[in-house]
């Protein structure tokens, strides 16, 4: 809410969340703190912690001690998130949900059904996607009631402007769930922020003013951030205006579910390969804990260099828990040979990830990409905006750049700098495989070393990030300019004769170009469409982030390469007892003519208005879900 004491910043992460804000009381130059979040740090234990583990325990009735899993604001709290979440949960694995970042974006599931812990037993609590990332953010706003609001009713969290981040890839359907959830959660004065960029807003403000010295103009600066669930690229210019430095988000790649969960998923099984070694077999639940383990494992390595191996632990069956333990070890060698040659291989800079399985059937969970090499999906993006990365890199070339730096060669579509984000870069091997990887495609196309910008704290980046948005929002603050990732369009059926056999050719109709700012709105110009009202019809809605060139009305008939299909939404549109004076009838054709909005807080919205302008239609498409099959 504009005007709020406090500014707030939550990064709701598959792995951790956590929570960043600024107190606009403090003076002119507020400065940027994170909340430590109280938690459950064992049964019966609360104490606080820099960061809040995405994870959620749903404990069967007498599993745990009465009001062990007490709250100081909930002394009958009956179930658990947090730290003691996900490390108790290591032991039950069909009792913790984890990943629920994954399957609120996942479009092949009802996200507001209880579904989660996935492969549950039937007698097991459950939740949907939408109510355990509710439970999150709840946490969170009791924790700062708790601790910040006090007895202070207007420094509530529900009173304060809350920037909540979600990432660059995210669709429309996914990013509308995210508000649902914060509103659930009781947060709604909501504003939604790309994670990549609030990972260069951190950076920004972690340089201070010295960031202007670290960039110069034609500089095209690659976000790569490889958190727990996905990877998220994105592209950022660095131009002038009026002598003044200025940044442009120019490029944000696919939505790509790949991260730390495969990793982990990888590791579970080289380590299983081990157990068979010693002729153990494990079992559904075994190896579900076993991939919880090795997560814990590969944390405690990257978390200490001098350590050699991690001990991994997964309960025997039974009942027999002491003594009946079954353990293995990670060794760092294994590990680093696992994620790197696994997930950042060396490749061409032309190289293409593999797109689709080979298999017709597969068993039902999130849809993981189907090449887990991180640098092939980096060189396709790469690939894919090299155009603009050229144009931007042009102005270099007509004498943007400081005097330093003229002269060498710029062509290909590398960045010329690079910033990591994401807890898998924590890991400096990892960061230092991709770099070494991004300079060996620019000795080959650009001759110029991708430089790193270093400084950033990859666990609290983002909320950081997000909180000193909410201050750029105030106008203290440097913007980076960005819009929508992606155009989106509308699917509108040809007029053209029906033939036997094939079904009408959809054109897809530009309704939100690319970058148009939040807060906007748009008619179609010079067009006019059927509407159908009175009975159940589908609306085909699809977007892009390849077609920047789209304009608002743009008709592009042919879009199958560069355009892909979102959600449909499948509904019934009242008409009321008439349109435009007529009597209605089912299934009645009215002519319309659209306008499209970006909300403030990141939505979409598309508005079919009549001709006579005296009746207007809704359409939210970017909350429905997929129909099942």
């Amino acid at each position: 809410m504009v005007g709020s004491r406090f500014v707030v910043g939550i990064d709701l992460g598959t792995t951790n969340s956590a929570l960043a804000y600024a107190d606009t009381g403090a003076g002119d130059s507020p400065s940027i703190r994170v909340l430590p979040i109280l938690q459950l740090v064992r049964a019966g234990d609360v104490a606080e912690r820099p960061l809040l583990p995405s994870f959620l325990y749903l404990p069967k009735p007498g599993e745990q001690p009465v009001g062990s899993l007490a709250l100081p604001w909930d002394a009958a709290r009956d179930y658990a998130v947090g730290e003691f979440a996900r490390n108790f949960g290591v032991q039950v694995p069909t009792r913790l949900v984890s990943s629920a970042k994954s399957w609120l974006c996942h479009p092949g599931v009802d996200r507001r059904s209880p579904i989660l812990p996935w492969k549950a037993p039937e007698d097991v609590r459950k939740v949907s996607p939408l109510e355990a990332s509710t439970r999150y953010l709840q946490h969170l706003r009791e924790t700062w009631n708790h601790v910040v609001a006090k007895d202070v009713a207007e420094h509530r969290l529900e009173h304060q402007e809350v920037v909540l981040t979600v990432p660059a890839s995210f669709d429309a359907a996914a990013r509308d769930l995210t508000v649902e959830a914060a509103r659930a959660a009781g947060l709604e004065h909501v504003t939604l922020l790309e994670e990549p960029q609030a990972a260069f807003y951190a950076w920004i403000q972690g340089s201070g003013d010295a960031w202007r010295e670290k960039v110069e103009v034609g500089d095209v600066i690659l976000v790569c951030d490889v958190g727990g669930g996905t990877t998220d690229l994105t592209l950022i210019a660095v131009a002038e205006e009026e002598g003044q430095l200025v940044l442009q988000r120019i490029a944000v790649g696919d939505h790509i579910l790949l991260g730390g969960d495969n990793m982990d998923l990888a590791l579970a099984h080289h380590l299983q390969q081990q157990f068979a070694r010693q002729n153990v077999k494990l079992d559904t639940g075994q190896f579900l804990q076993l991939g919880h383990a090795a997560r814990l494992a590969k944390e405690q390595l990257f978390g200490d260099s001098s350590l050699t191996s991690a001990p991994v632990t997964v309960l025997g069956r039974g009942s027999r828990v002491i003594g009946g333990a079954l353990r293995t070890e990670l060794t760092r060698q294994d590990l680093e040979h696992v994620l790197i040659e696994g997930f950042l291989p060396k490749c061409p800079s032309d190289a293409e990830p593999k797109r689709q399985r080979a298999v017709g059937l597969q068993e039902l969970g999130l849809p993981y990409a189907a090449d887990p090499a991180i640098t092939k999906h980096l060189a396709a993006f790469l690939r894919t905006h090299a155009e603009v990365i050229a144009k931007t890199l042009a102005e270099r070339r007509s004498g943007g750049a400081k005097a330093g730096r003229k002269g060498k060669s710029q062509s290909g579509g590398m960045p010329t700098a690079v910033l990591f984000n994401g807890g898998v870069f924590k890991a400096q091997v990892l960061q230092e495989r991709l770099e070494a990887i991004l300079n060996e495609w620019a000795a080959d196309l650009s001759g110029e070393k991708v430089r790193v910008l270093p400084g950033n704290d990859l666990d609290l980046a983002v909320a950081r990030g997000a909180a000193y948005y909410g201050l750029v929002r105030r106008g203290k603050g440097v913007r980076i300019r960005g819009g929508t990732a992606r155009a989106y369009y509308v699917g509108v059926e040809s007029s053209l004769p029906a033939v036997p056999g094939m079904p009408p050719p959809i054109k897809a109709v530009c309704v939100v170009p690319f970058g148009m700012e939040e807060g906007t709105e748009a008619d179609i110009p010079g067009q006019e469409f059927g509407l159908i009202v009175g009975e159940p019809v589908q609306f085909r809605f699809l977007g892009s982030t390849q077609r920047r060139q789209d304009t608002v009305g743009t008709v592009v008939e042919d879009w199958q390469d560069q355009i892909e299909e979102l959600n449909p939404l499948e509904i019934t549109l009242d008409p009321g007892q008439s349109v435009e004076g007529r009597k209605v009838t089912t299934g009645m054709t009215v002519p319309v003519v659209l306008h499209s909005k970006v909300t403030p807080v990141g939505t979409l919205e598309l508005w079919c208005r009549s001709r006579d302008g005296k009746q207007q239609w809704k359409l939210e498409f970017n909350v429905r879900e997929r129909p099942q099959t």
